[in-house]
């Protein structure tokens, strides 16, 4: 079916496109031949998501749940947990509709309405954000239809209300932030709101529940007395999103409206002001560069120049603070357990151990990336005149180097309270920063730092690897830190780490026998 160019379904039809493109190449690297086994392994983890969400709902859902105030306070809970993973998702999606397509100039410049294109872009979020949330939510949802029955499925309608109000959120910020301060800071200030904003309600609740019962759990404070106590009756208005996921057809017929004429009203406010925005965000990337003062050349320590240029790079890499920060933040409620719990060691070391190893492991993964693979001046820094073991030898420090300055602070105030978990811990992360760095290494392929978000693509093995290699010794750790007999099983998970590296190392281009 061909459609009238410029026209809304042209312009949807071409955004779909380029979604579907871009999420088949981040899945299969360009090689269709990998979708049939994307496929298998999609379906496997929906499989093995739904058997880990039916035994942990089944008991509380075969006993039949109605809507009182603790049901609708865990409901609303829940709600506000995907909107704001929903809201961070869409900001960042907005962003980059602004500084990171490359096909705005050339539709800007074309006969076609700037409006109508805003209007299509903004959809289109909608639906990609509401695509993920529906993905993430699935298990839940469709277990609690199993059980309780199916009018649990109206929770995907909610979701979709859900999207369409976090979008228009999205934009509103957007352009707050280009009124605001310019597009020259409007993208990482709206990188820091969105890492912000995907991990503040967890880390809040979180909070609340270390506070005030020294309890990690963040249901420990949703079904607390004192909330219960203080919730409204259970039919408040507040409750009308629950009531509505929950089934109840009436509070859906007024949700869903009012969250699709809040974003239409929304897109014809902001729309007006969209290829303003957007030429002046195109224009950031080709700006000349502020000249700065001459320096002349130095001699000096290659190895400290070469640190000096990736800590460069990664200051100022423009999408690397909403790609990272979030892992940071999720480092705020151990510190915080830390805090508490000050001259005790019982049962937090337990806790903060094993997630302090597995966030340098995944952080280091990243970072190693950007300084190994991620090099946009490869050809240049291989044939400088220092030689390629001194080059990657001086990346690695560099990846080393900010994981101990981000862990430091938390090693700090560890030790103050057990001094064996903070040895653990600076341990546990050595090794799992070092498994992490070493499986970049070993699997690194030149690509642009832009790559980043499709540095998976890559390898399907190198990213499995990390992954399982940072969970074991994070086990490890943990096992270490309870002390007593189960120190011993530590042994466990720390051979399979080993092993697991092993068949990495045996399977990388690094490792194959030519």
């Amino acid at each position: 079916m061909s459609f009238a160019p410029a026209s809304l379904p042209w312009l949807a039809r071409h955004e779909l496109r380029l979604a579907w493109r871009d999420w088949i190449a981040m899945a299969t690297g360009g090689q269709h031949r990998r979708s049939i086994f994307l496929l298998l392994a999609v379906l496997a983890l929906a499989a093995g998501l739904h058997w880990l969400t039916d035994a942990l709902l089944r008991p509380w859902a075969t006993a039949g749940l109605y809507p009182d105030r603790p049901t609708l306070l865990l409901v609303t809970g829940s709600g506000v947990l995907f909107f704001t993973a929903m809201l961070s998702q869409a900001l960042e999606s907005v962003t980059r509709a602004y500084y990171a397509r490359s096909d705005l100039e050339l539709i800007l410049s074309s006969p076609a309405s700037a409006r109508r294109l805003f209007a299509v872009r903004t959809t289109a979020t909608a639906l990609l954000t509401l695509a993920l949330a529906c993905l993430l939510a699935s298990p839940v949802i469709n277990v609690l239809a199993w059980h309780d029955g199916p009018h649990w499925l109206a929770a995907y309608a909610v979701l979709a209300a859900l999207s369409a109000v976090s979008t228009a959120v999205a934009v509103l910020i957007a352009i707050g932030l280009f009124n605001l301060v310019g597009p020259q800071r409007t993208r990482l200030l709206a990188q820091i709101v969105a890492g912000i904003v995907g991990a503040g309600f967890v880390i809040g609740v979180q909070a609340i529940a270390i506070l005030a019962y020294g309890d990690y759990s963040r249901f420990a404070i949703l079904q607390s007395d004192e909330l219960l106590t203080a919730a409204p009756s259970a039919g408040h208005l507040l409750w009308l999103p629950a009531r509505a996921a929950m089934g109840d057809l009436t509070a859906l017929s007024l949700m869903l409206p009012l969250a699709f004429a809040i974003l239409a009203i929304v897109i014809v406010i902001t729309s007006r002001s969209f290829a303003r925005h957007a030429v002046a965000a195109g224009g950031i990337s080709r700006a000349p560069a502020a000249r700065q003062r001459s320096r002349s050349f130095r001699s000096g320590d290659p190895r400290q120049a070469l640190r000096r240029k990736e800590w460069r790079l990664l200051r100022r890499d423009p999408w690397l603070l909403s790609q990272t920060l979030t892992q940071l933040l999720y480092l705020v409620p151990p510190a915080l357990l830390l805090w508490v719990n000050f001259g005790s060691a019982a049962g937090v070391g337990i806790i903060v151990v094993p997630v302090l190893v597995m966030a340098s492991g995944q952080l280091a993964g990243g970072l190693a990336w950007l300084a190994i693979s991620g090099e946009d001046a490869h050809d240049l820094v291989a044939t400088a005149p220092v030689p390629p073991r001194l080059v990657l030898r001086a990346k690695i420090e560099a990846v080393v180097a900010v994981i101990a300055v981000v862990l430091a602070p938390l090693l700090v105030l560890l030790s103050l309270a057990s001094p064996l978990s903070a040895l653990v811990v600076a341990l546990g992360a050595a090794l799992a920063a070092g498994s992490a760095t070493a499986i970049q290494l070993w699997f690194r392929m030149p690509m642009r730092r832009a790559m980043f978000r499709r540095r998976q693509v890559a390898s399907r093995l190198a990213t499995l690897s990390e992954a399982f290699v940072s969970i074991m010794w994070a086990g490890t750790a943990a096992l270490l830190a309870a002390g007593s007999w189960m120190a011993i099983m530590a042994v466990v998970p720390a051979i399979l780490a080993f092993a697991m590296l092993g068949f990495a190392w045996l399977l990388s281009p690094k490792g194959r026998p030519t």
